[in-house]
This record gives structure tokens, sequence and C-alpha cells, in this order.
């Protein structure tokens, strides 16, 4: 991970809601003698007694499923709206190019669901994902048995508590002012509405945060 302090989240809201903006995860995870396996799935994320729990399920017999039986222990990677940023918008244009991004690190444990246990977590998904919608003919208790008796025995559910946090909020944070705002001004140049248009939607509600009146850059308090 790109580990640099001003490149960090510190609002535990603000990370949530990360999260549940940008459910789709990567989720890795590796057989004991190393072979590297992924699948990207929904994930719901519940606080309990402020500890956090992924919740989502993976199709059985694949090899993801085999190498979690193997070894539970998983990193699911969550990202959101990401952007090329062009030097050519610094103060100081004679450096490399960049990249912003959003990302979110968990690290955890898999426990596998009981068939119980599964069908409270459909239940739960299908209506989080419908915004709670119970008339929905695609949630749970309104799909047709004959649907279920097929699907179900497909799927494992599986939990994972999350032991590790990490997250990366790479968003220019190190730039003078005036590179900053000539960034979110090309930003919003470049896409109206895009994942370029979040970036500088991010950056412009940290601006005040980063540069408050009266604080004067000295060149110094970022490394470049």
């Amino acid at each position: 991970m790109y580990n640099f302090s001003y490149f960090k989240e510190d609002d535990r809201q603000v990370l949530l809601q990360f999260l549940q903006k940008n459910p789709f995860s990567v989720l890795t995870g590796s057989f004991k003698d190393g072979r590297q396996m992924a699948t990207q799935i929904p994930i719901m994320v519940e606080e309990r007694d402020g500890e956090l729990f992924l919740l989502g399920h993976i199709m059985r017999k694949t090899d993801h499923h085999q190498a979690l039986l193997e070894n539970p222990q998983v990193l699911a990677l969550f990202t959101g709206p990401h952007t090329y940023v062009s030097a050519s918008w610094y103060t100081t244009p004679s450096i490399g190019s960049t990249w912003n991004y959003m990302s979110v690190h968990l690290h955890g444990k898999v426990r596998f669901m009981s068939n119980e246990e599964l069908i409270g977590l459909m239940k739960k998904l299908t209506l989080h994902f419908e915004d709670q919608n119970t008339d929905s003919p695609t949630v749970y208790d309104n799909l047709p048995e004959s649907f279920l008796s097929k699907m179900l025995p497909a799927i494992v559910g599986i939990e994972i508590k999350v032991e590790q946090l990490l997250n990366v909020f790479k968003l220019s944070q190190n730039r003078d002012e005036a590179s900053y705002v000539n960034i979110i001004d090309q930003l919003e140049k470049r896409d109206e509405k895009g994942s370029s248009a979040m970036i500088a939607e991010e950056m412009r509600n940290r601006s005040a945060k980063l540069f408050p009146p009266g604080l004067q850059w000295d060149g110094s308090r970022f490394d470049s």
C-alpha cells in the first residue's frame, strides 16, 4: 500500500460511508502454497459493538472457495473514483505526473456460514441493495422456491471480522494551494459527471482543511 500519512483519511465515519458507497469489492486469498485467488463480489459492511464485519457470498467449489477452505486469511479491497493528474497543472511542472484515487483495504479471516445463516444473509443483502423495497420481486422473500432451491446450494455465505483497516485517499494533499486549486479546475473541465469530477469534488471538500485562511505553505510541509 502507498503508505504516506498525508494520504490517509482519519475519520472513521468517512471510511464507513466510502465502503457503503463502493460495495463491489475485490476479495483476495491464497492457497497455502502461495497461489493467489481473487473474486469481485458485492459486500455489505456491518458494525457491531465497534467492530466491523464484512458479509457476502461466493460460488461453491470454485478455486477461490477451495483456497479459502485451506487458508481463511483474506484481503478485501474497496476502490472508489480515480483519475490521471498531469504535472503540467502544478506550479512546478517539471516533475512526474501522477494518479489520484481512493482505496480501503480490509484484512481478516473468513468464517463460512451455516445454511440458516446464508438464508438470513440473502434476506439482508437483497433488501439492502433493493433500498429496503419489500415489494421488489427480487428480494429473497419474493423469489420463487424453484429458483431458491437451485441457487442456494450453489453459493456459500461468508463473514469476515475485520482485523486491520488501511486506506489511501490520494488527493494531491502534497501540492501547494495554487496547484491544488488548478488540479480541481482541470479535472472539472475534463469530466463533468464521471470519475475525474468525483475526485475534484472530494478535493474541493477537503480544501478548507488543507489550506485554512492565514496558513502559508512553505514548500516543506509535505514531500513531493
